[in-house]
């Protein structure tokens, strides 16, 4: 059985600057924006990340204009920012180089 996701607190939202470095917090998500060489390297970016989320039944808010992809994760059946936001935010840093 998955368990279910949950809100993170307002003390939680305060550590993931040094747990996700590369993302933006906001109230009620995260974000990332991310530029590539080109499109296909953008769009084999998004097609990945696609998996991830299929596989977690958790979908970003993501743009993409040539070689530039922003990504917004919000748990929007909660309401705002959850561990599951963290946890796919995590995943794909990990498809990133370093």
């Amino acid at each position: 059985m998955i368990a279910m996701p949950t809100l993170l607190s307002a003390d939680q939202r305060q550590t993931l600057p040094a747990t996700l470095p590369h993302w933006t917090v906001h109230e009620q998500s995260i974000s990332r924006e991310l530029v590539f060489n080109d499109f296909n390297e953008a769009f084999g970016f998004m097609s990945r990340v696609a998996l991830l989320a299929e596989g977690r039944n958790h979908h970003p808010n993501w743009s993409n204009v040539y070689n530039r992809v922003s990504i917004t994760l919000s748990t929007h059946d909660l309401g705002g920012l959850s561990d599951l936001d963290v946890e796919l935010a995590a995943a794909i840093d990990q498809l990133l180089p370093a």
